[in-house]
């Protein structure tokens, strides 16, 4: 797998990464969703080790999306982990939709940090067979050429995603300039992806890079997605330092006024 360096951004371009970060926790192996499972429930020093060293990336981009984020329970030492890589990695503004609480144990949930601060960010359960997905939506500028930016973490069935994505579908479908990024647990190329692509301005990405499982990664199922009035400069994934999933990034285009209200 090819790893793109980060370039000078250019006027009019964003960059943009999306992060599924396992609350910290390393797995290099599948048997280490066994062997290490002590790593999902308990805290550690190794985890802002990790942390730390997924600020410095996060530093050079200018919004960021994060799922499987602990949103301060045991496992993470009662660390509320999208703040932690706000302030570490000197970005400004920062917010998170918590979605599921297991008895203080661990509390999962999106983040969401940016370089400028977003005119609102509202959050959004969504449907599904068992609770605790949402979707984090904000807004960068005051018009209809605001910049609208989602974060999701999609269902493992795939009854539960086409629910999810259909109402994803529906809060997107008027906002020109937008971007939905996250885990998606599914291909472009899957039937909910393409109902997606269907009913928005949402289109699939020119060439999908595989972000599962981090240490031979053969899926595509974390993307960065944006409407057509947007432009894919490159997209690239980031080497796996923690996590069971590549960070996947991108550089996009924008129009005038929406990378003045998100730069």
């Amino acid at each position: 797998m090819k790893h793109e360096p980060a370039s000078a951004p250019t006027e009019n371009v964003l960059r943009i990464l999306s992060c599924n970060i396992l609350a910290g926790a390393s797995v290099k192996r599948y048997h280490e969703y066994f062997t290490r499972s002590w790593g999902a429930v308990l805290p550690g020093k190794y985890k802002l080790g990790n942390l730390d060293n997924l600020a410095r990336s996060i530093a050079k981009f200018d919004v960021v999306g994060l799922q499987e984020v602990d949103a301060g329970s045991i496992r993470s030492g009662f660390l509320n982990q999208t703040r932690y890589l706000a302030e570490t990695s000197g970005l400004p503004y920062w917010s998170h939709q918590p979605n599921r609480n297991l008895s203080n144990l661990s509390h999962t949930a999106n983040g969401l940090i940016s370089r400028a601060a977003p005119v609102e960010v509202l959050d959004y359960p969504l449907p599904g067979r068992i609770g605790g997905r949402g979707v984090l939506l904000a807004r960068y500028g005051g018009d209809r050429e605001a910049l609208t930016v989602a974060v999701a973490h999609l269902s493992l069935g795939v009854q539960s995603r086409q629910r999810q994505i259909d109402f994803i579908a529906e809060l997107l479908q008027d906002h020109p300039n937008a971007v939905l990024m996250g885990d998606f647990n599914s291909p472009p190329e899957s039937r909910e992806l393409r109902k997606l692509f269907a009913h928005t301005a949402l289109t699939p990405p020119d060439d999908p890079r595989p972000t599962f499982p981090s240490w031979r990664p053969q899926r595509a199922i974390d993307h960065i997605l944006v409407t057509s009035h947007i432009q894919v400069e490159r997209m690239w994934t980031l080497p796996a330092a923690f996590s069971d999933h590549l960070p996947i990034a991108a550089e996009i285009r924008v129009p005038v006024t929406a990378w003045q209200a998100a730069a």
